[in-house]
């Protein structure tokens, strides 16, 4: 999905709204100015996802914030899982259908997003909504392929969002390999910091039971062009992939790749692609 208008002026109103309160007005008007900048360097045929590294280096250059500038929100969201795994891995093992119920719970995680949910993440109604995970409704034809995909496959590649949700993610691949001990399951987390994305340290902190690799980059997403080799190659040898989110929807979305894209719709764009009002749960299939 190419960056658009929308796009601009969502990432624009966002940045700047935390901007404003950093510092002083003089900042505040150099940062609008490398934005303003930013988006006339966006190369064609790219994502929105595509900006974040130019607009970490403007919150590191303008106002010495370190590029992990969500430290505390990905701890709090990591200790927050943590603290309720047994309980929900308890749920999920007892429901009709593990796998299933795994992936309600996957996608509930994604609610976990300090970026596009701007000023709207809140923790108690995350728990709200995890009381009622059971009742989520997910494409059950989406739903029933990746099952038989699964069952004829052999390696799975889960590209992960952000911290927190990863431990979710993790509860959803354990129910898989229980279904389908033959499925090898590759773990992509981020290879830098960016926004409240999971990357290593966050795999660990989950205590991720699979193999993890990174995306070799700094983009909130899985911009082909920018991928590094190793996640190049689990890609071309994955029979099956789980992408999770909208940034690795954005970077994915007619790849051709055989694909199971599980998010929360969080932005007028997916709105108006799927046709779904904001925080509806997907599981949208694609092969090429």
């Amino acid at each position: 999905m190419n960056i658009n208008p929308d796009c601009i002026l969502c990432h624009m109103r966002r940045n700047v709204d935390t901007a404003r309160k950093l510092g002083t007005a003089e900042q505040l008007d150099a940062f609008t100015k490398g934005l303003l900048n930013l988006y006339l360097s966006i190369p064609e045929d790219v994502s929105a996802v595509w900006t974040a590294p130019g607009t970490d280096e403007l919150y590191k250059t303008i106002y010495g914030i370190d590029y992990d500038r969500f430290t505390e929100e990905k701890a709090f969201s990591n200790r927050f899982v943590l603290e309720r795994m047994d309980q929900i891995r308890a749920r999920v093992e007892k429901a009709a259908d593990p796998v299933y119920a795994g992936l309600q719970f996957a996608v509930l995680g994604n609610y976990i997003d300090f970026s596009a949910l701007h000023g709207e993440v809140n923790f108690e109604k995350l728990d709200q909504l995890l009381d009622q995970a059971e009742s989520m409704d997910l494409d059950r034809e989406a739903y029933r392929k990746l099952c038989a995909d699964l069952e004829a496959g052999r390696k799975l590649l889960y590209f992960t969002d952000n911290a927190g949700e990863i431990g979710f993610d993790r509860i959803c691949a354990e129910q898989i390999v229980k279904r389908y001990p033959h499925v090898q399951i590759t773990f992509c987390v981020r290879g830098s910091y960016t926004l409240n994305d999971a990357t290593r340290a966050d795999a660990r902190e989950v205590e991720i039971p699979f193999p993890v690799i990174d995306n070799g980059n700094s983009i909130p997403g899985t911009l082909l062009s920018a991928l590094g080799e190793e996640a190049k190659q689990a890609m071309e040898e994955a029979d099956v992939i789980i992408a999770k989110g909208q940034g690795n929807a954005e970077t994915l979305l007619d790849s051709g790749y055989n694909i199971y894209f599980a998010f929360l719709v969080k932005c007028i764009r997916f709105e108006e692609r799927f046709k779904k009002p904001k925080l509806t749960p997907m599981l949208v299939r694609e092969k090429g």
